[in-house]
């Protein structure tokens, strides 16, 4: 006997809007399972790590400042599955977009600066995550590299290329050997949405991008091709689409929405460059993508649900002892259920019986 995946004829909508709901009960259970063997009482740790990051007002922007970089990247990278092109490099593209506008705020430091200088290291940002985005796209239509490979390989680049920069050339004189930048002006700085927190306009240009792209996706021929070319491109050929062309569209706005999270992280929260500068945005990203299921408005919801994690780990950390390594069993525990519920949902398992040779 061996088990087989048979392709269901249809799955109900409704089925798939339930999906992501199951996944995330499934992995609550297996918090309480996770919370009891640590001998932890589930119930209160459940309430620290959920429940406490949105009690009060320093807590919800604390959501919305960690579920603005979550939101940027997993729209771009929900852009780029739908059209069935797999950017799994987010993470380093991300650096280089806040090594790109980092550079522009370091050249500027200590010069008289105006109001141009932060939507130019915006747009640096941008540019720089969509250029890297781009090395994964020409691999793969030029010699027909493996996209999964090559975008995740880069990441390593990145990260080696600004833990070099930030040792050597960027290190700050009077950081006593530390490895960090001098900090940036305050032209520089991302300006704050309210005071007393680090909420800033990065999250209004998040909610702008989640409207964008869901226009685009729903309202335009580019979303059309988009939708076609991943779920038939055969049909897409005969349409007259270029997979070729939209994998390099799709790439550019992934690695440019990234690059600009990287840079408004880099502008806007830690006001510097340093190693470490990202606690794994790009990768979760990818769990948003999905569990918002590649929409631009489910990978908003998806991404404040991802914040939360966050948020109350940290919690978790100082209330509880707990590791902050628990949040990532957390965040894997979430992927591997919503993977599992989206591939129940469209195959059927059965048991058939060997047959001999």
């Amino acid at each position: 006997m061996r088990l087989v995946l048979e392709k269901r004829a249809e799955t109900p909508f409704a089925l798939r809007l339930l999906s992501p709901l199951l996944a995330v009960a499934l992995t609550l259970v297996s918090a309480v399972i996770i919370f009891a063997a640590m001998g932890q009482d589930p119930l209160h740790a459940l309430t620290v790590f959920f429940i406490l990051p949105l009690s009060d007002s320093w807590g919800l922007q604390e959501v919305a400042v960690k579920a603005t970089p979550l939101v940027l990247i997993s729209v771009g990278l929900a852009l780029c599955y739908r059209s069935n092109n797999w950017n799994i490099g987010a993470e380093g593209q991300f650096l280089v977009g806040a090594m790109a506008g980092g550079w522009l705020a370091l050249a500027t430091h200590g010069a008289p600066d105006g109001p141009w200088l932060m939507p130019a290291m915006l747009v640096c940002g941008a540019l720089g995550g969509a250029l890297f985005a781009l090395i994964p796209a020409l691999l793969k239509t030029r010699f027909g590299a493996n996209e999964i490979l090559t975008s995740l390989m880069l990441v390593y680049v990145a990260e080696l290329l600004l833990d070099w920069l930030v040792r050597g050339p960027w290190r700050d004189p009077q950081g006593f050997n530390m490895p960090v930048t001098v900090g940036f002006e305050p032209e520089a700085i991302v300006p704050l949405l309210l005071e007393g927190g680090r909420l800033n306009i990065g999250t209004p240009i998040a909610l702008l991008v989640v409207v964008l792209a869901a226009v685009l996706m729903g309202r335009t021929l580019k979303g059309f091709e988009i939708r076609l070319v991943g779920e038939a491109p055969r049909a897409a050929r005969f349409a007259g689409f270029s997979a070729d062309r939209l994998t390099w569209t799709v790439f550019a706005i992934s690695g440019g929405l990234a690059g600009l999270a990287g840079v408004l992280e880099a502008a806007g929260t830690v006001r510097m460059l340093q190693p470490g500068i990202s606690p794994g945005y790009g990768f979760t990203a990818i769990i948003v993508a999905f569990l918002g299921r590649l929409n631009p408005v489910g990978c908003l919801i998806a991404g404040v649900f991802l914040a939360v994690t966050f948020i109350g780990a940290e919690n978790a950390q100082i209330m509880l002892k707990l590791p902050l390594d628990v949040t990532r069993v957390f965040q894997g525990l979430l992927l591997f259920y919503v993977l599992a519920c989206d591939t129940l949902l469209l195959y059927r398992p059965r048991l058939v019986r060997s047959v001999a040779a």
